[in-house]
C-alpha cells in the first residue's frame, strides 16, 4: 500500500498471539474460570506478594483441557468423524477425553506404562465411553511415537504442546489471571515440560505486558528446553527422571522451541526432591493437593529451603501457576522420602557392626542424636567374621548435625560408608 504504514513481519510469537483471542472466546463456558489466590505461606517466605493461579481446580484438574479443547473444537466435520489420537503422561489425555465427550468425538489416548493408575482411570471416566486407552513405552516420548504412528492410519493427532492451537488454548489461563488480578504482576512463574504453556503465555505477555518477567521452571531430571537452548535446536535427552510425569519430556517441540527462544524467557531447574518438599508444604499448610508438575513452578520460589531458587526481589508481585492436581495418594510415601533426602534429613549407610552383644545398643546410645531416628535397619550376621554388615537408614532431627553424626560413628570405632544418592544401589531404597 503506497504511503501506508508498513506491517510488522509475522513471527512465531505474533502468529501465536493472534490466535489467543479466539481461543479465549472458544473456551468460554468450557474451561472453568479458576481462582487466583494470594498465598500467605509463600508471600511470607519470600517477602513478596505471591498469587497462585489454581488450574488444579479445572474439571480435569489441570490446565491441559484448555489446549486440547481449543484444537479439537476447530476440527472439520470429516476430521471429527475420523477421530483423534494423542500421547499423554496423563493430564493432556484427560483434557482430550473431556473434549471428546463434550464434542462427540472418538479419541485414542496413548500413555506410558509409568503413568499413575489414578490418571489412567480418570482418562477413561472423563471420556464417558468415547476413549480407548493404549499403554505404550515408559516415557511420554515413546508414547508420542506410537500416537504419531496411529495418526498415519487416519486419526487426527492432538499434540500435547507442539501445535499453535494447543499453545493458544493454554495461554488463555494467563489472559484470565491478569483480568482477575486487575494489575500486571512483576513476575510470572510457569512450569515447563514440552513448552506449550510457556510459549503461549510468552506470546501474549510479550505483546501486552512486555516488561513482565517470565520464569520457566523445569525439573532437574528432564531439562529438555534448557538443553535445546544450549544446543541452538531441539535435542533429545538420553535419560530423564520421569517422577515429574507431567513435565518429563525428552525433547521440546520444534514449534514451542522457536516461540520460547524468540521470547527470551528465563529458565531455571529445580531438583525433584525440592518439588516434593513444595508438594508437602502445599498439602499441609495451604490445603492444596498438587501433583509434581503442579508444584513445579512454586518450588522455584526463594523460600529459604535447600536447592536452586529463582532470584526474585523482595516486594515483587508474583503470579505462579499451579498447573495440576492429579496426584495419586499412593505416591506420598515416595514424595516424603525424596523430600527428606533432598533436605539432608535422611541418610543411608552401610555400617560394619562388631559381631558382639550390645553393638546395636552402642550405636543407638552413642551415635544417634536426641532427635535422630533409625528408619531402616537390615543386618546380615556372618559366623566366620568379626564384623557384620548392616544397611542403616537415619533420619536427622536437624540436617546440620550430619558432620557430628559421622564423627560419633568414627569415635565408636565403626566403619560407615554412605550410600550416595546417585548410586544405582540407592534406587532399591526409594
Amino acid at each position: 500500500m503506497r504511503g501506508g504504514a508498513r506491517m510488522a513481519p509475522m513471527t512465531t510469537l505474533t502468529d501465536l498471539e493472534a490466535q489467543i483471542p479466539d481461543a479465549v472466546a472458544r473456551l468460554q463456558g468450557v474451561a472453568a474460570r479458576t481462582p487466583v489466590q494470594l498465598d500467605q505461606r509463600l508471600s511470607e517466605a519470600t517477602g513478596s506478594e505471591v498469587w497462585l493461579k489454581r488450574e488444579d481446580l479445572q474439571p480435569v484438574r489441570s490446565y491441559k483441557l484448555r489446549g486440547a479443547y481449543n484444537l479439537m473444537a476447530q476440527l472439520t466435520r470429516d476430521e471429527r468423524l475420523a477421530g483423534v489420537v494423542c500421547a499423554s503422561a496423563g493430564n493432556h489425555g484427560q483434557g482430550v477425553a473431556y473434549s471428546a465427550a463434550t464434542l462427540g468425538i472418538t479419541a485414542t489416548v496413548v500413555v506410558p506404562h509409568t503413568t499413575p493408575r489414578q490418571k489412567r482411570q480418570r482418562i477413561l471416566d472423563i471420556g464417558r465411553g468415547r476413549v480407548e486407552l493404549v499403554l505404550h513405552g515408559t516415557t511420554y516420548d515413546e508414547a508420542s511415537e506410537e500416537a504419531s504412528r496411529l495418526a498415519t492410519q487416519g486419526k487426527v493427532l492432538v499434540p500435547a504442546f507442539n501445535d499453535a492451537r494447543t499453545a493458544a488454548g493454554q495461554a488463555t489461563l494467563i489472559v484470565e489471571a491478569f483480568e482477575q488480578l486487575g494489575f500486571a504482576p512483576d513476575v510470572v512463574v510457569l512450569p515447563v515440560g514440552g513448552g506449550g504453556l510457556v510459549s503461549g503465555a510468552a506470546a501474549w505477555l510479550r505483546a501486552h505486558h512486555p516488561d513482565v518477567r517470565i520464569i520457566g521452571v523445569e525439573p532437574e531430571g528432564a531439562p529438555c528446553v534448557a538443553a535445546a537452548i544450549s544446543a541452538g535446536r531441539p535435542v533429545t535427552l538420553n535419560e530423564i527422571d520421569t517422577f515429574v510425569d507431567g513435565a518429563a519430556v525428552r525433547r521440546v517441540g520444534d514449534f514451542t522451541f522457536d516461540a520460547i527462544r524468540e521470547a527470551g524467557i528465563e529458565l531455571i531447574r529445580v531438583p525433584e526432591g525440592q518439588i516434593c518438599t513444595e508438594m508437602l508444604d502445599m498439602y499441609q499448610t495451604d490445603g492444596i493437593i498438587a501433583e509434581p508438575a503442579g508444584a513445579l513452578a512454586a518450588a522455584a520460589l526463594p523460600t529459604g529451603g535447600v536447592g536452586q531458587r529463582a532470584q526474585i526481589p523482595t516486594g515483587s508481585r508474583v503470579l505462579v501457576v499451579v498447573s495440576g492436581g492429579n496426584n495419586d495418594v499412593s505416591r506420598y510415601a515416595e514424595i516424603v522420602e525424596r523430600s527428606l533426602i533432598h533436605e539432608g534429613r535422611k541418610r543411608y549407610f552401610l555400617v560394619d557392626f562388631p559381631q558382639q552383644p550390645g553393638a546395636l545398643r552402642t550405636f543407638l546410645d552413642n551415635v544417634l542424636g536426641p532427635d535422630d531416628d533409625i528408619t531402616y535397619f537390615e543386618y546380615v550376621k556372618r559366623n566366620a567374621r568379626e564384623t557384620g554388615p548392616a544397611l542403616v537408614g537415619v533420619e536427622l532431627g536437624n540436617p546440620t548435625d550430619y558432620p557430628f553424626l559421622l564423627q560419633r560413628i568414627e569415635e565408636c570405632g565403626m566403619q560407615a560408608h554412605e550410600v550416595a544418592y546417585d548410586s544405582p544401589f540407592f534406587q532399591f531404597l526409594t
